[in-house]
């Protein structure tokens, strides 16, 4: 399934169960809670660990309908983005982007 799908079904799913389409600060606070329940599961090696991170992508999802974004035209070009990042290590072992001669390789300002 693509992202776009998968926000369009989330969304509708929403819709025919009277779930929040309009409150965007409550969605923020229950995908918060969600992260918490992923967290959780994880740690405490629970089966439903894959289940608590699907509910995560599909508040996201429903975060993105709320306000008009294209998820999956996002994803795309954020990981394009960070493909032409480039990282090096300082003498401590942190990692820093590294600028490009025209600015840094996002146009924004380098990490460090």
């Amino acid at each position: 399934m693509d992202i776009r799908s998968a926000q369009q079904l989330a969304w509708d799913n929403k819709l025919a169960k009277g779930f929040n389409t309009t409150d965007v600060a409550l969605e923020f606070g229950l995908l918060t809670a969600e992260v918490g329940e992923a967290f959780t599961a994880w740690r405490k090696k629970l089966p439903d660990f894959g289940e608590e991170l699907a509910d995560v992508i599909l508040y996201v999802a429903a975060l993105a309908e709320m306000n008009g974004i294209d998820l999956e035209s996002e994803v795309e070009r954020k990981l394009a983005k960070n493909r032409d990042r480039v990282y090096v290590r300082d003498e401590r072992g942190v990692l820093h982007r590294v600028e490009t001669p025209g600015g840094a390789a996002d146009g924004t300002r380098s990490l460090r």
